[in-house]
């Protein structure tokens, strides 16, 4: 539990590691993990050369990492805190080896979506990492940390991209594998020898039955958000996918509803401050995502385009790697606000950030510093957001539940950022401009993903405010609240 004291070595034995040790690994284990997101876009267009495959079918290099990470999310976390999450944080760092190892031997298609997709089993790590530092460590000390692990997510996507541009402009595209594979066989050695094995465990029998239902309903409903604007929304394909996303969901609701020891607590989500942390996390999730998908896109195109700044992909991610350390440098601020004013004020906070970034970014579009400026607006409001969010949940789930918790919560925000980036290629390919032989997306169409980016902040802002005030889990005092009195006064009461 997250108010015990630190452990005390046994006579004669070596000392445990410190809190900062285990915050430290488990943070570079976030930001390797999430790397490998942004491991392949300055690859993407290359890939049909490379693999000798369609570029349509070369897309399901990053689509199988979605999918993957959807399904694997939720499931490693039920599974770390019924055996372990030490244990499952090493059994994903090894999804991420291997996975990097098959892609970097891949030169074709099949071996590339394999590879693509274990690496893509790897993206529970980050919640499993934050329900570890809530067993581990003093509770003075959580509320830090947690926000230094989550926003190692952001972190890594925002270096990931200038680093695998170097990489592929300078070496054999698949080194990108290969130093993912490095660095994940480095995590992993220190996950091993740093990260204690948790005792808080949950036993009983794993719900096989409503993993697969779950992963059922998942795949169809990313599938049909990922691959919509290339099958048509209207396509038979499409809405079937859709209705049998709602058809297994349903039917998966149901069953987990009456399994004693159900994959995802479906009761336990419903607890109004996790219902609508979660909800407020789609909206945050969507709110992120624009600005990955339209300022490189931006700083790339042609200055003839009148709105384009022509600049690298090296340059473009360079612009965007001061985001993430802002991210990581504001963590202990966002932990501040939390203890002061509870994670319900820091998430409205960075919400209300991020629009005013988006708002920015709207209204300076000209010069590559308004781009710089905008994206440390923004990433200031998401590091706000990423630390406030596991804080509300694990101040109202059971410690034993952390781990499914955490990782439904990750989820949810993976589901607005794929959401984002179905309606941000629906509205750029019908927002065009000629330019030459070509139909580019135009300023207007970039604008208006911006100002949608602004809306959803907007929204989670909204929906946080209905978040009520935090109660602990019976006989627990609430994660997050780094020994408020108010919070101790709770746990006695």
């Amino acid at each position: 539990m997250s108010d015990a004291p630190a452990r005390s070595a046994a006579p004669g034995t070596s000392a445990p590691p410190g809190p900062g040790a285990v915050v430290a690994v488990l943070a570079f284990s976030g930001i390797v993990v999430s790397l490998m997101q942004t491991l392949v876009i300055p690859i993407v267009g290359q890939l049909p050369q490379y693999l000798n495959a369609s570029a349509s079918d070369t897309a399901w290099a990053v689509t199988a990492t979605l999918l993957a990470a959807a399904v694997a999310t939720p499931v490693t976390g039920r599974l770390g805190d019924m055996y372990g999450k030490r244990r499952m944080l090493l059994l994903s760092m090894a999804m991420l080896v291997i996975g990097s190892a098959v892609a970097g031997l891949s030169d074709s298609l099949v071996p590339m979506i394999v590879g693509r997709a274990l690496q893509g089993l790897s993206s529970g790590v980050i919640p499993l990492g934050i329900s570890i530092l809530r067993d581990e460590l003093p509770a003075e000390r959580l509320g830090s940390a947690t926000a230094t692990i989550s926003a190692s997510l952001g972190v890594g996507g925002a270096l990931g991209l200038p680093a695998a541009a170097l990489i592929a402009d300078n070496f054999d595209w698949h080194a990108l594998f290969w130093t993912s594979a490095a660095l994940g066989v480095v995590a992993l050695v220190m996950v091993l020898l740093l990260v204690p094995e948790s005792k808080v465990r949950t036993g009983g029998r794993f719900d096989l039955a409503g993993s697969a239902g779950m992963a059922a309903g998942l795949v169809c409903l990313l599938l049909a958000i990922s691959k919509g604007g290339d099958w048509g929304w209207s396509s038979g394909t499409t809405l079937g996918l859709f209705a049998a996303a709602v058809v297994v969901l349903v039917a998966w609701g149901l069953y987990e509803l009456r399994v004693e020891r159900p994959l995802v607590d479906l009761r336990g989500a419903a607890r109004p401050q996790v219902l609508i942390t979660n909800l407020a996390s789609v909206a945050i999730g969507f709110s992120m995502f624009s600005m990955s998908l339209v300022i490189p896109q931006l700083l790339q195109l042609p200055e003839r385009t009148g709105y384009g700044l022509g600049q690298s992909l090296l340059a473009a991610g360079l612009v965007m790697a001061p985001s993430g350390l802002v991210m990581m440098a504001l963590a202990p601020v966002s932990a501040l606000l939390s203890r002061a004013k509870g994670p319900k004020v820091t998430l409205m906070t960075g919400a209300l950030i991020v629009a005013a970034g988006y708002g920015l970014n709207v209204l300076l579009m000209e010069e590559v510093w308004h781009f710089v400026l905008a994206s440390c607006v923004i990433g200031a409001g998401i590091g706000f957001t990423y630390g406030a969010m596991p804080a509300l949940i694990m101040g109202a789930v059971p410690a034993s539940e952390t781990g499914a918790a955490n990782s439904l919560n990750t989820l949810m925000r993976s589901i607005g950022t794929s959401v984002a980036s179905a309606v941000a290629g629906v509205v750029l390919a019908q927002m065009t401009t000629r330019f030459g032989a070509h139909a580019l997306p135009s300023e207007s169409g970039f604008r208006t993903v911006l100002a949608l980016g602004a809306g959803a902040a907007l929204l989670g802002f909204a929906v946080a405010a209905f978040i009520p005030r935090r109660h602990a889990p019976a006989g627990e005092a609430p994660a997050g609240a780094e020994g408020a009195p108010e919070a101790a006064e709770a746990a006695r009461a």
